[in-house]
C-alpha cells in the first residue's frame, strides 16, 4: 500500500528494523527465534534491497497482491535469527459477521521494514549474475552456469567467507592455489582474491566478488589437474584420451564437504606412481637452476631483423643480460641480433640473428638445459592428466616412445615385452579403451588408408597385381576391398588383439620378428605389433587358454576367442619415465608430441 493510501485510511507507518544475527540451528532459540526467522522469510519473499511497507492496525477490506518477478530467483533467507522491535500486538478483534459478505483483516501491528543489500546472501544474489567480475577466462559458460547454480541451491549463501573474513577452510583452497607450480601448473592462472582493507558501501559487493572468485579458481584448477588445459584434439587428431573433466557443481560440493579442502582439491591431480615421480623430478630440476638466470617471457610478434624497432627488445635485452640502453630503446641494434645469433647456434637454429617464429618458439622452452628439461618434464605430466583416474586393477600399458607393452596388476608388473609401433609418417595413436576379444589365424582387412596408397597405384597398372601376391580382392559394385588369408605370410601373423576403436587399431603378431631387435622399433602403419604374442595370450585369456592350446588352432581357420573379462588397456606416450632407483630415462620423441604440448602450454598466456 503506498503513502498516501495509507494516508486516506489514517495510518501511520511505524518503523521496524531486521537485523541478522549469526545463531545456531533453526528452533534452538525458542519461540522468539522460530517467529523472527518467519518474519525474515516473509520479508525476504517480498522483495530485495531497500523495501519499505506500512500496515495500519486496522486497515480496510482492500486487496493487497505483492508484486512478483518472473525472472529474479530469491536467496533462501539465512538460518540466523532477526531482531524484531517496536512490534505491539493487539486483542484479536471478533469475526465479521456472516451476513456482511466481507471478511475483514486481523489486526496487525504497524511497521515499517528495510532490508540492507550487503547482507552476504543479497549481495551473492546480484553479483553472481554478472560472470565478467568473478570469473576466468579459461572457464566456459557451461562451467559458470553450474557454478551460478551451485549458488542459488545454497540459497546464494558464502562458501569461503564468514564474518567478512576469509573461513580456515578457504585458506587451505589458497594454499593448494599458491603450490599450483609444484604440480607443474601455473599459479598465475588461478589468482587470489583480497579483501585486506574493503570498507565502505562496497564492502558487502566486494566480498561476495571474492567468494565467486575463489570457487571459480578452485573449479579451473580441479579442470586442469585433469587434463583440461589443452584439447589433446587440437594437437593432433591421434591424440584422443577420454579426459576426466569434472563439473563445477561437483568440485563445490566435495571442496565444501571435505575435512581439508586443499588436501582435496590437490588430488585432483594424478594419483599414479610415475606422475608422482615426476613431480618431485621437476623439484630437482628446478632446484638446480642457476638463481641469477632470471626467465624473462618474450611476447609473440612480427619478425625481428636489425635495425627494426619494437616494443619487445628491451625484454630481449633482459633476457639475456644486455645492458639497458638510454630511454628504453626499443631499436633490435648489432648486440641484440648477436646474442639471437649465438643462442640459435646453441639451439641448432640458423645462426642468422633474425627473430622468427622458430627462435621465439625456442626462447619460451627455456634457455639452458635444465630449462629444455623442465618444460618436457612438464609435458609428460600433462599427459598424465589426460589418463582415467583408475586406470584399472589389472590393465594394459603400451608406452610408445619405449617401444613396450606391459600388463600391471594392482600396480606390479606381471608381463611386459617388447613390441613395434608406428612410423613417424604413420603414428600409432593415443587413447584408452578395452580389450574384448583375440583372433586366431586372422583375415587381415587392408586398411583404406593402405589401399589408396599402396595398392590402387599398382593395380591400376596391373589389374591382377594384388592376387598374384596372395591377396583376396573383393568387389562391391564400384568399390572393392582386399584382404589377406591367414597363414604365415600374414601381416598380422597368426594372432591379433581386439579393442575396437575409432583408430582402427590393434595389437597383433607379426611375421617380420627380427625386427624385434632393434632399439627403435617404429615400422608399422600405425598398429601395434607384439614380441612373443602367445605368451601376451595366455596372461590376457587366463588358465582356460595356456599357450598349447592355442598353437593347436594354427592353420584350422579363423577362430576368435573371448576374453573371460575385459581389460582396460591404455596407448600411452611417455618420453620420460622414472625408474625404481629414481633415475630419470628418456626416450626418443618419435612423433613431437613433447614439443607440442610445451608449445601449446606456453600460448596458453
Amino acid at each position: 500500500m503506498t503513502t498516501a493510501g495509507m494516508a486516506a485510511h489514517g495510518a501511520e507507518p511505524v518503523s521496524m528494523r531486521i537485523v541478522y544475527k549469526t545463531l545456531g540451528p533453526a528452533g534452538t532459540a525458542g519461540k522468539g527465534a522460530l517467529m523472527r526467522a518467519s518474519t525474515a522469510a516473509c520479508i525476504v519473499a517480498v522483495g530485495i534491497g531497500l523495501l519499505t511497507a506500512a500496515i495500519t492496525g486496522r486497515a480496510a477490506a482492500e486487496p493487497i497482491v505483492p508484486a512478483q518477478s518472473a525472472s529474479l530467483v530469491l536467496p533462501t533467507p539465512p538460518a540466523a535469527a532477526v531482531d524484531v522491535r517496536d512490534i505491539a500486538p493487539t486483542e484479536p478483534e471478533p469475526p465479521a459477521s456472516a451476513g456482511t459478505g466481507t471478511l475483514a483483516p486481523p489486526d496487525l501491528p504497524d511497521i515499517a521494514v528495510s532490508i540492507t543489500a550487503d547482507e552476504p546472501s543479497v549481495a551473492l544474489a546480484g553479483r553472481i549474475l554478472d560472470a565478467r567480475d568473478w570469473t576466468l577466462p579459461r572457464l566456459g559458460e557451461e562451467q559458470r552456469g553450474a557454478i551460478r547454480a551451485f549458488y542459488e541451491a545454497r540459497g546464494f549463501n558464502p562458501l569461503w567467507i564468514a564474518d567478512g573474513a576469509f573461513t580456515p577452510a578457504a585458506r587451505k583452497i589458497m594454499a593448494a592455489l599458491t603450490d599450483a607450480a609444484a604440480e607443474g601448473l601455473d599459479p598465475a592462472d588461478y589468482p587470489l582474491p583480497q579483501i585486506d582493507g574493503l570498507e565502505g558501501s562496497s564492502r558487502g559487493r566486494a566480498l561476495a566478488d571474492a567468494d565467486l572468485k575463489l570457487s571459480a579458481a578452485a573449479v579451473l584448477y580441479a579442470r586442469d589437474a585433469r587434463g583440461g588445459r589443452l584439447e589433446p584434439t587440437k594437437l593432433s587428431k591421434l591424440l584422443t584420451p577420454t579426459r576426466e573433466l569434472p563439473e563445477a557443481g561437483d568440485v563445490l560440493e566435495r571442496l565444501g564437504a571435505a575435512t581439508d579442502p586443499g588436501a582435496a582439491l590437490a588430488a585432483y591431480n594424478p594419483q599414479h606412481a610415475q606422475y608422482a615421480a615426476l613431480k618431485r623430478k621437476l623439484a630437482e630440476v628446478r632446484s638446480e637452476r642457476p638463481a641469477q638466470t632470471p626467465m624473462v617471457r618474450v611476447p609473440k610478434g612480427p619478425t625481428l631483423r636489425l635495425g627494426m624497432q619494437d616494443e619487445r627488445v628491451p625484454l630481449i635485452r633482459a633476457r639475456f643480460g644486455l645492458d639497458v640502453t638510454p630511454d628504453g630503446d626499443h631499436t633490435y641494434d648489432e648486440k641484440v641480433a648477436a646474442a639471437i645469433a649465438d643462442f640459435q647456434r646453441a639451439h641448432g637454429l640458423a645462426a642468422d640473428g633474425v627473430l622468427g617464429a622458430q627462435t621465439l618458439a625456442a626462447l619460451g622452452g627455456g634457455e639452458t638445459t635444465n630449462g629444455r628439461l623442465e618444460a618436457d618434464i612438464i609435458a609428460n605430466m600433462e599427459r598424465w592428466r589426460w589418463l582415467p583416474a583408475n586406470l584399472g586393477d589389472r590393465h594394459i600399458s603400451v608406452n610408445i616412445p619405449a617401444y613396450m607393452v606391459r600388463v600391471l596388476d594392482r600396480g606390479e608388473v606381471i608381463h611386459e615385452a617388447r613390441v613395434i609401433v608406428g612410423k613417424p609418417e604413420t603414428p600409432t595413436p593415443v587413447f584408452s579403451d578395452v580389450m574384448r576379444h583375440v583372433v586366431v589365424n586372422p583375415y587381415w582387412n587392408v586398411p583404406p588408408s593402405i589401399l589408396r596408397k599402396e595398392f590402387l597405384p599398382h593395380m591400376a597398372q596391373d589389374p591382377d597385381y594384388a592376387a598374384r601376391r596372395g591377396y583376396e580382392v573383393i568387389r562391391h559394385g564400384n568399390s572393392i576391398s582386399i584382404r589377406q588369408p591367414p597363414g604365415e605370410r600374414n601381416a598380422l601373423g597368426h594372432i591379433k588383439f581386439m579393442f575396437p576403436n575409432q583408430h582402427a587399431v590393434y595389437l597383433h603378431d607379426t611375421p617380420s620378428r627380427s625386427l624385434f631387435k632393434r632399439s627403435e622399433r617404429a615400422f608399422s602403419h600405425g598398429c601395434v605389433r607384439v614380441d612373443d604374442p602367445f605368451t601376451f595370450a595366455e596372461i590376457v585369456l587366463g588358465d582356460a587358454w595356456p599357450q598349447s592350446r592355442m598353437k593347436k588352432l594354427i592353420g584350422k581357420g579363423e577362430r576368435l576367442v573371448r576374453l573371460p573379462e575385459l581389460i582396460p588397456i591404455h596407448l600411452t606416450y611417455f618420453t620420460l619415465m622414472v625408474t625404481d632407483e629414481g633415475k630419470l630415462v628418456r626416450y626418443p620423441d618419435i612423433y613431437s608430441h613433447d614439443q607440442r604440448v610445451a608449445a601449446a602450454l606456453r600460448d596458453l598466456h
